[in-house]
């Protein structure tokens, strides 16, 4: 029972984080967490433009609280709305960076070198940026740009490397970009910096 209520729930992050991403298509958002708490669930976006994501008085905060409450029975949504300090170590944002670029008709080998090195710049320990689908042919194949140092299984990697992934729909067809970064050492201290929630729990009256 508990591991059916587990799966469910893990189900029901993805689309909402799906859900919650496509809200905010206008805004570079990065990470997104939900967290379950016995007051309600918490919700923290981080982007590089919380102005965008909150909108004019909190406005557009409180129309996403009524749809995750309407389409998703979440009562009481609590979001809170962080800066990302560092894009560039974010693999959502580099993911949909890559994902513009390909639409826009750059060579996919230019972008996977220029976003390596920016990554590896912004205090990276590894990169990996995976492309896959049709590239300047017929047939569909994968490149993959790599540097420095990352995890690639176990406990290391779940602690270590994150993980982000966007899909390019150029004329040729979708292409997927998927970019994990390793980001700390377990032993060393995290490389992405954020700061202090910009926005604090909204409550539904």
């Amino acid at each position: 029972m508990k591991e059916r209520l587990f799966i469910k729930k893990m189900k029901e992050q993805v689309f909402m984080k799906e859900f919650i991403r496509e809200y905010f298509a206008d805004s570079r958002c990065g990470e997104i967490e939900i967290q379950y708490t016995p007051i309600g669930t918490r919700i923290i976006v981080f982007t590089t433009s919380p102005g965008l994501v909150i909108g004019a008085g909190g406005e557009r905060i409180r129309e996403l609280s009524e749809k995750l409450t309407k389409d998703y029975g979440i009562e009481n949504p609590q979001i809170d709305v962080q800066k990302i300090q560092e894009p560039d170590l974010d693999p959502h944002i580099v993911a949909n960076g890559i994902a513009g670029g390909l639409e826009n008709r750059v060579n996919f080998k230019r972008l996977g070198k220029y976003y390596l090195e920016r990554i590896m710049n912004a205090g990276a320990i590894g990169v990996e940026i995976i492309i896959k689908g049709k590239l300047g042919g017929e047939k569909a194949r994968k490149e993959r740009f790599v540097a420095g140092y990352i995890k690639k299984s176990g406990e290391p990697k779940e602690k270590d490397v994150v993980f982000g992934r966007s899909i390019a729909r150029p004329a040729l067809g979708a292409v997927a970009v998927n970019v994990s970064i390793m980001i700390r050492h377990s032993d060393k201290k995290i490389v992405i910096k954020r700061e202090e929630p910009v926005e604090t729990e909204q409550k539904s009256e």
